[in-house]
């Protein structure tokens, strides 16, 4: 399956790696950063050269405890961004926002993909990218990033996921968005717990059964730092080998920080499953 990213066509049953630019102060890994357009472009660029397929751009935070930003203030710190690197860099750029309204002018900008963690369930939202003809990620999450983290609970958590993210579907087909540009995320470490993310993990063939390509982010998370003991710099092993999972089980886009030693890893995974064939 081909789908097109403002322009930009890409083989969604290859692997591919997203590269994770937060222009956040307060991000859980790499807050403050970035949030300068010199020093986004920058880091976007060197992402680039290490193998980025997608540059995904984010304003607002969602760690576990997060609250909300003002919209004027996500516009500020992601717009200017977005401009720089569709102008200087040959790059998919992704934003990670859940406002119609970001949506709408990152789009105008040259963004090709909508990343939203909320899943378009903020009004207007379906509507706002039916207007538009870039693809867009719709991610599973219970409750909101300041409070989602207070005792999740699930009958079964992947066929909860996998439910929750049909009826997505089905809401953002009636509302005109076509399901050959809709990608999902199962949303690791947003409203589970350790045991719940490894669960998912352990059961991406099942999401697979809904027939659109899956994207993953567990770069550098708690569920990660919770098995290994290690503090959020020193969780690289533990991010590759969960990313090195997420390939063999056919994930489309693996959302990282570190890009480099990801993309090797999916070129290990890439070349076992071409001599395969």
């Amino acid at each position: 399956m081909r789908m097109n990213f403002a322009g930009k066509t890409l083989d969604m049953a290859q692997c591919h790696v997203m590269g994770v630019l937060n222009v956040t102060p307060d991000s859980f890994s790499d807050g403050g950063r970035f949030n300068q357009v010199d020093a986004a472009l920058a880091r976007a660029r060197q992402m680039v050269d290490d193998g980025a397929a997608f540059i995904d751009v984010g304003g607002e935070s969602t760690r576990p405890g997060a609250t909300p930003v003002p919209l004027d203030e996500e516009l500020d710190r992601v717009c200017p961004v977005v401009e720089a690197i569709t102008r200087e860099l040959d790059v998919i750029v992704s934003v990670d926002t859940s406002a119609p309204e970001v949506m709408r002018e990152t789009v105008a900008l040259g963004a090709g993909l909508i990343n939203d963690v909320r899943a378009l369930q903020r009004p207007g939202a379906p509507e706002e990218m039916a207007k538009h003809k870039v693809p867009v990620c719709v991610m599973h999450i219970q409750g909101e990033p300041d409070y989602m983290q207070d005792n999740p609970s699930y009958r079964n958590v992947c066929q909860d996921v996998s439910a929750f993210l049909a009826e997505r579907l089905r809401v953002l087909e009636a509302a005109g968005v076509e399901g050959d540009r809709i990608i999902l995320d199962p949303g690791f470490g947003f409203g589970k717990t350790v045991r719940h993310n490894f669960q998912l993990l352990g059961a991406l063939e099942q999401l697979q059964q809904l027939g659109h390509p899956l994207l993953v982010g567990m770069s550098r998370k708690s569920m990660l730092g919770h098995v290994t003991g290690k503090e959020v710099s020193e969780r690289l092993s533990a991010s590759l080998a969960a990313a090195t999972i997420a390939a063999m089980k056919g994930v489309s886009i693996i959302r990282a920080h570190d890009v480099r030693e990801t993309v090797d890893a999916v070129k290990v995974v890439t070349a076992m499953e071409e001599a395969g064939r």
